[in-house]
């Protein structure tokens, strides 16, 4: 009861909200029409074309915010996913059809497949949700391929106990006027006018109290949602489903950056299917101790001041608080979500032709090692460019034998040095007397002299002389992608021999006094390739 009279204050401000633009236009109508018939004399009239030009371009931003909420209350949200007929995988509309069957509610009329770690429902109801209409489920591809089918069915519980409690109409319309609100409130926001920006205090005071009330109204949905999934999916496989949303995301967005958007500084893909398709064997190649690390380090996201969705440890909390339903979880429950999908890898190059942009659909395609070796040889070069230009510029100076001046002009690539002429630009003693003051550093840092200086370009310089190693091990065969799906990152896989004395042997060459020889003894294992 207190939910729906919560719905029912939400829609009376919503349409408050719309109607304090017609409020807006008649007062200033009102205060127009006095002044008209009121003012006279020349001073008057001055006075009317001044007052007059300010109410217009009020008038202006009130219609232009009530325009901006029509827009934004009639947009249907458009997402970038592909449709699954019953027919394309009967599996997984199988156990969307037991949630439904188990929560009392009819299955969606469609249903589709998203690139979100989410799931959602709509409902394309009419009068304002008193008619029920066309209903929609989305499922993110992400929360197939990490959740076991117990929690997967914990998480269509959830979306159907929304369609039960009927948040897809009345307290649809309800979250639907947030976008529209917060819609005309950005419009004027982004306004350089003070007559614009004057009326939009107002919306944006107004606006407050409906997103107060519209909050309210949103974490009751979720929770009553929660709630409905413990009664028909089991209190644990519920729980289950919630703990696994923070770790999923985090695992997604790390993959995503560290794989999915690998080949971008070299403008490349993944081979087709592999951009979303990856993600399954990073779930598959790490423990879930692993993929719980991922989003252990990782600071908790600031919740919005009107977010809509209570913290998930809350929600886990209140459900655990639940008495024991005594459900056993069946020998199929524990296997792989993603084993309910037919012909997957299908399932992720479709996903990819609707996500992807034309311009990033036509980039060139490459398997994940090639990936790998293709931005590592991009990283080494670009960690080592400072350094040798660095060092270019330090030779040509004392070979001019112009005491230290700076020769002007950009180095060539022609004209910079190989592996071992940097190095015995470090044997000279021409690291931290002439290098390390050629390489780049924010203007803030310029004033620093003597170990603070050194200090600050050392890491620098550390990894330019790491690229150029990895560059001659690269180009020599001696060097190999490794994927690292089990963790932490893709990279370069070195020579046992290399992977025990090459920190040490770095160290060494860049300290305050270069010693070269530990890395020399081990570059003489590696042919000498004219390498860079």
């Amino acid at each position: 009861m207190v939910s729906r009279l919560r719905v029912v204050r939400a829609f009376v401000l919503l349409a408050g909200f719309f109607l304090l633009g017609f409020v807006l236009l008649a007062a200033i109508g009102g205060l127009d029409w006095l002044l008209v018939t009121r003012a006279a004399g020349a001073r008057g009239s001055l006075a009317q074309g001044a007052a007059l030009t300010a109410s217009l371009l009020l008038a202006v931003a009130i219609v232009r915010g009530m325009f901006a909420f029509l827009r934004a209350g009639r947009l249907r949200e458009e997402r970038q996913a592909i449709a699954v007929a019953p027919d394309d995988q009967p599996e997984l509309w199988a156990l969307v059809r037991a949630a439904a069957e188990a929560t009392g509610e009819q299955p969606p009329d469609e249903l589709y497949l998203d690139a979100r770690v989410n799931a959602s429902v709509a409902e394309e109801s009419r009068l304002l949700g008193l008619l029920p209409g066309r209903r929609r489920m989305h499922i993110g591809v992400p929360l197939v391929v990490g959740m076991t089918v117990q929690q997967l069915r914990g998480v269509l519980a959830h979306e159907f106990g929304h369609y039960a409690n009927l948040d897809t109409r009345l307290g649809g319309v309800v979250m639907r006027g947030r976008a529209a609100v917060l819609h005309t409130v950005d419009v004027f926001g982004r306004s350089d006018t003070w007559f614009h920006q004057a009326v939009g205090m107002l919306y944006v005071k107004y606006a407050h109290l409906y997103l107060r009330t519209s909050q309210a109204v949103g974490r009751e949905q979720e929770l009553a949602a929660d709630r409905t999934a413990a009664r028909h999916a089991g209190r644990d496989a519920t729980a289950s489903a919630l703990r696994a949303l923070p770790v999923l995301d985090a695992a997604y967005e790390n993959y995503l950056t560290a794989y999915a958007a690998m080949g971008e500084p070299v403008g490349a893909l993944p081979q087709r299917g592999e951009v979303y398709g990856g993600f399954r064997r990073m779930i598959e190649g790490r423990s879930s101790e692993d993929l719980a690390e991922l989003s252990a380090g990782q600071r908790l996201p600031r919740p919005h001041a009107y977010d809509s969705h209570p913290p998930i440890a809350e929600r886990v909390a209140l459900i655990e608080a639940l008495p024991e339903d005594g459900r056993v979880a069946g020998p199929d429950d524990a296997r792989p979500a993603l084993t309910l999908l037919r012909e997957a890898a299908e399932v992720f190059t479709a996903l990819e032709a609707c996500t992807l942009g034309p311009e990033v659909s036509s980039l060139p395609r490459m398997g994940w090692d090639a990936l790998v070796m293709a931005r590592a040889v991009a990283d080494a070069e670009g960690w080592a460019r400072p350094l040798l230009v660095a060092t270019a510029r330090a030779l040509r100076a004392q070979s001019a034998g112009d005491g230290g001046v700076r020769p002007a002009g950009p180095v060539e690539d022609g004209a910079l040095p190989g592996l071992e002429e940097v190095l015995d630009a470090f044997d000279r003693g021409l690291l931290w007397s002439e290098i390390a003051d050629r390489m780049p550093k924010p203007q803030q840092a310029s004033w620093l002299t003597g170990a603070s200086a050194r200090n600050f370009v050392r890491p620098q310089v550390l990894d330019g002389l790491a690229g150029l190693v990895d560059l001659r091990l690269v180009r020599a065969g001696r060097a190999t992608p490794d994927l690292a799906w089990s963790g932490p990152r893709p990279g370069l896989a070195l020579p046992e021999e290399w992977a025990r004395g090459m920190d040490d042997a770095l160290d060494a060459a860049v300290a305050d006094a270069p010693d070269t020889a530990l890395l020399r003894s081990l570059l003489a294992g590696v042919e000498y390739d004219a390498v860079r």
